[in-house]
């Protein structure tokens, strides 16, 4: 098999041997989302004054609750940062 990259694996090493490294990989994941499920809700208990003061809006959270799918940190900062680009246009 020829690889184009020195670095380059073929897709059969990304292949889970284990089923314990796929049980433990399966629960980082769930505690992954279960600790950005919590940091949005605790964002959305804010008032709307302090998100203001974060550069976010909640409908920008409301907006990275619906699609979890996509890097929801990611998606806050770029809004947040349209946002202030827009503040300083005189």
């Amino acid at each position: 098999m020829a690889y184009l990259l020195s670095g380059e694996r073929s897709s059969a090493t990304a292949v889970i041997k284990s089923p314990l490294v796929g049980l433990v990989r399966w629960f980082e994941k769930s505690r992954k989302a279960r600790a950005q499920k919590l940091a949005l809700a605790s964002l959305l208990e804010l008032e709307d004054f302090r998100l203001d003061d974060l550069g976010i809006s909640r409908q920008d959270i409301l907006d990275a609750v619906e699609n979890p799918d996509r890097n929801v940190g990611a998606h806050l900062a770029a809004r947040r940062s349209r946002r202030a680009r827009s503040w300083f246009r005189y």
